[in-house]
């Protein structure tokens, strides 16, 4: 199956296709190609800096959003994360995430056991069904996560965030290489 590129942003800066919620401009940066965000205190619907961009239609064929992850400070806070979230109806419906839950680190959904390094995430969207997967820097293929179905469509965005930072602590993390393709028929 061939894709199509409907989207990509290697962060040299931010175009008009993104939006910010809840924005704190002093809590993030680009970086030598990367988007920079301060892991902030909070939970899904209270998230400090969410970057959001509208989906494409996904009741028009598969598509397929993937970034690259990484956690600049080792994650310390219960719940401490950083990945793809899915807005529907300007709610958060569904992340896949690299979080940080009783002192190990997972990929949720799944809550798949991986190491603290550079994570690709790849979340592939088919009309109501989704499949989470994620590959290691030093991982040579994806893994599944999970798979499951989202509501009906509602003003979808796909969200690049991070929340449940540490309150005594500046924690940065670093999305690299979006993109959003349509596979092929």
């Amino acid at each position: 199956m061939s894709e199509h590129v409907l989207y990509s942003d290697s962060f040299e800066d931010l175009d008009g296709g993104w939006h910010w919620l809840r924005e704190r401009a002093d809590h993030w940066r680009i970086v030598d190609n990367g988007l920079e965000i301060r892991v902030e205190p909070g939970l899904a619907d209270t998230v400090v800096n969410a970057l959001l961009r509208s989906a494409p239609d996904r009741n028009s064929g598969a598509y397929i959003v993937e970034v690259t992850v990484s956690n600049l400070q080792a994650p310390i806070q219960q719940y401490e994360q950083i990945g793809i979230t899915w807005y529907s109806g300007e709610k958060p419906v569904f992340k896949l995430v690299k979080e940080l839950i009783d002192g190990d680190v997972y990929i949720i959904p799944g809550k798949c056991p991986v190491s603290d390094e550079p994570i690709r995430l790849r979340l592939t969207v088919d009309g109501h069904q989704w499949k989470a997967e994620y590959k290691p820097e030093s991982a040579d293929t994806f893994a599944l996560a999970a798979e499951g179905e989202l509501p009906a469509p509602d003003g979808d965005h796909v969200s690049l965030q991070c929340y449940n930072g540490p309150e005594e602590a500046e924690h940065w993390v670093r999305f690299e290489e979006f993109s959003i393709t349509r596979a092929a028929p």
